[in-house]
């Protein structure tokens, strides 16, 4: 997969964009528990008292609680409030306080007057020391201090009568009391002190819980939408960059197998390089998909979910650390379990493509001779071995969802039953246990998320490896870094100069030591028995292979000293398979040059013979030719060939046994037109028929890949043995006679 990383090079920005995104909605995902956290602590169990610093206080109450400060603290706090009451007070500030506070009518109010955030918070800790030990004094009186108050007497006017030395001793009995006591229960206990002090002083107390709740909930509804958004987002731009690179591997793959030689066809098959084109991207570009919306996504949500589990309640971290543990070794083994399957499970499938398109292609040939069986045999083993090893990686990938689901449920109930323990110990609060439990299925769920991913990557990083392959297969044909040009005064001259070819990895050349010339305005012929080495030399031109020794030359120039698109400009090429494409008739001719005119389409046809036969049919030259030309015999095909080779008016014609398919008296008369149409440039034709090269110009005879002469008709039927041995195996003595 790291091979196709440069690959996402035009999607950087996008890919930033994702990172950017995905980022924001962790941070909205991770920031939920920890509100539901506050609306159960805060607005449900606390009233909506967010702080133990209270807003306002009755001046007595106030007072009481100033009674267990020390002086600093005194000090700090009656800088931070404000005294009101009905004679300092303008009638309409009375108004609007008195509204808020009904009780100020009857007794002073102290109101908090500090904003500053830091300021607060020095009040959170001196108010959750002291407000406790007053609520404690008014409940249970000065009896835990060791001090008898007579009947009726105020405690804290008791307190207040006390010399300073005694009134210090028990401000340290009530900091070693507090002291004592969990952050947790004095906060409760100052926010239930609060609550109490705010009913008795008029405040609607509901409406503060309502309007907390009303706050908090709102602001966990705009993170949802906006982590939603985030998400559609992500998933949006997502599909876009795994769609582009998909895209752009395909059209990579594809201009890349334009460029291979026959020697790079060689190493991969056709069946191969479709599937590779087509499902081992089709398989990367999900796994993108799932990168950028999943395995990208987990690990920000789990490192921001253990130090928020850090920050909430650390204790309980080693129930997260047990369980992703366990989750990391189940996929690390299985992923060891279904890798080499993986790696197999590709070539499976090419070997059913190959196997499919064998019996499509051969449909006709596998009825003649009645192998359906056999066919069906060999389909049903490529088919049952796929089939085999995809139930195998099946098998051992559903085993992982269970596990995980076991794992997760697993810890719910431990976060549960430990929870419990802490908050019945005070060590923690309902919403916390809450909170610490979403964060953990959080974790967890990342790493389920992960598994998704874990069980597509082994198959996309094969096909990733599959692709790579081919992407970093280098032509062995390639165009020079200085090309030259052709010589304009020579125009169509093909030269052998001691060439020597050798397929790679072979032991023996195939062709030895060729040398000719074929000159323009002649006809220049090729023949020979089977594996002579024939097609492979006349392949040597249009340097669909390099010569291993020697030179090819064209215009008097080494073919590879020019580009190849220069080179096979100069070429009319007609395969020994005619190959026709999809289309129409004309648009298989014009395939050749677009320019062509209707009348230019004719000639050309007329001069291949296949005139007669395209108007015979309804459409003419509109007429549908299916892939490959299946609609059309083995004549029709190589004539329409023949005729996109005439339509480029190149100076140079190939024909790769090209008039095999057609009888004599086509052959004869084809040859006869091409004369006229072909006069001033260079013909090459490869065939094992002797009628065909009996009015060349020039006749090469090739034997086990070296050539045994070169002449005439009449010369070669002279003094060649070779030459005299396949042509009376084809035709009597009279007919050779010119």
């Amino acid at each position: 997969m790291l091979k196709l990383i440069k690959h996402l090079k035009p999607f950087v920005w996008l890919v930033v964009l994702i990172f950017g995104l995905l980022f924001g909605q962790a941070m909205a995902d991770l920031s939920l528990p920890s509100l539901m956290s506050d609306i159960v602590n805060v607005g449900i169990q606390q009233g909506g008292i967010e702080k133990p610093t209270p807003r306002a206080l009755p001046a007595a109450e106030f007072n009481r609680i100033t009674l267990f400060l020390t002086e600093a603290e005194k000090q700090e706090v009656l800088a931070d409030y404000i005294l009101l009451d009905k004679q300092s007070l303008s009638p309409a500030d009375y108004d609007k306080y008195v509204k808020l506070y009904p009780a100020l009518a009857d007794k002073p109010v102290y109101l908090l007057d500090a904003a500053e955030k830091e300021e607060i918070t020095r009040l959170d800790v001196i108010f959750e020391h002291s407000i406790p030990v007053v609520a404690a004094i008014e409940l249970n009186g000065l009896g835990p201090y060791g001090i008898q108050v007579p009947a009726g007497i105020d405690p804290f006017a008791y307190l207040s009568g006390l010399p300073p030395s005694q009134m210090e001793r028990v401000r340290e009995i009530a900091a070693a009391q507090t002291g004592a006591m969990l952050e947790t229960l004095l906060k409760q206990y100052s926010i239930a002190y609060i609550s109490a002090q705010y009913k008795m002083l008029g405040m609607d107390t509901g409406k503060i819980q309502t309007n907390y709740m009303l706050r908090i909930g709102g602001l966990m509804l705009l993170l949802t939408l906006a982590a939603a958004a985030a998400s559609v987002a992500v998933g949006f731009i997502s599909a876009r960059v795994a769609a582009g690179l998909g895209r752009n591997l395909r059209r990579q793959l594809f201009e890349r197998v334009e460029n291979f030689s026959n020697i790079e066809f060689d190493k991969f098959s056709t069946a191969s390089l479709i599937t590779r084109s087509t499902n081992d991207i089709t398989q990367i570009q999900m796994l993108m998909v799932m990168l950028f919306r999943i395995a990208f996504y987990a690990p920000i949500l789990a490192t921001g979910g253990i130090l928020k589990v850090l920050g909430t309640n650390s204790s309980m971290l080693w129930i997260i650390g047990a369980a992703v543990a366990a989750m990391l070794t189940l996929m690390l083994i299985m992923f060891l379990v279904a890798l080499p399957k993986f790696r197999s499970i590709q070539k499976l499938i090419d070997k059913l493509n190959m196997v499919m398109r064998q019996i499509l292609t051969g449909l006709l040939v596998i009825r003649a001779f009645n192998r359906q069986a056999h066919e069906e045999k060999k389909f049903d083993a490529a088919n049952n071995d796929l089939t085999r090893t995809t139930l195998y990686i099946n098998r051992v990938l559903v085993f992982l969802m269970p596990v995980m689901m076991l794992v997760l449920n697993g810890v719910m109930l431990l976060i549960v039953w430990v929870g419990a323990h802490q908050v019945d110990a005070g060590n923690m609060q309902i919403g916390d246990m809450m909170a610490f439990t979403q964060y953990a299925m959080q974790i967890i769920f990342s790493f389920l998320m992960l598994s998704a991913v874990f069980i597509m990557l082994p198959r996309a990083s094969v096909s990733a490896v599959r692709v790579s392959e081919v992407l970093e297969t280098k032509p062995v044909i390639i165009d020079p870094k200085e090309p030259k040009s052709f010589n304009g005064h020579l125009r169509g001259m093909v030269e052998f100069q001691d060439a020597s070819f050798r397929y790679p990895g072979a032991e023996d050349d195939v062709l030895k030591n060729i040398s000719f010339t074929a000159r323009p305005g002649q006809t220049t012929a090729f023949i020979g028995s089977t594996g002579s080495g024939k097609s492979t030399l006349i392949n040597l031109v249009p340097r669909f292979y390099d010569v291993t020794g020697g030179r090819v030359l064209v215009d008097g120039v080494d073919v590879r000293d020019v580009t190849q698109h220069a080179l096979r400009d100069k070429i009319g090429y007609v395969s020994q398979k005619a190959v026709l494409f999809s289309g129409t008739i004309e648009s298989n001719i014009r395939y050749a040059n677009e320019q062509a005119t209707d009348e230019d389409l004719e000639k050309y046809a007329e001069t291949a013979q296949a005139l007669d036969f395209i108007k015979g049919t309804e459409q003419g030259f509109g007429t549908q030719v299916s892939q490959g030309g299946t609609t059309l015999s083995g004549g029709q095909k190589q004539r329409v060939s023949i005729a996109r080779a005439l339509a480029k008016k190149p100076e140079i014609y190939i024909f790769d046994d090209a008039l095999s398919a057609l009888d004599y008296r086509t052959d004869s008369e084809l040859r006869k037109a091409l004369k006229k149409d072909t006069k001033d440039a260079t013909v090459l034709i490869v065939t094992q028929r002797i009628s065909t090269v009996l009015d060349a110009d020039q006749i090469v005879v090739l034997d086990k890949g070296q050539v045994v002469g070169i002449g005439t008709h009449k010369e070669l039927m002279e003094n060649n043995a070779v030459y005299q041995e396949i042509a009376l195996s084809q035709l009597s003595k009279e007919e050779l006679v010119l």
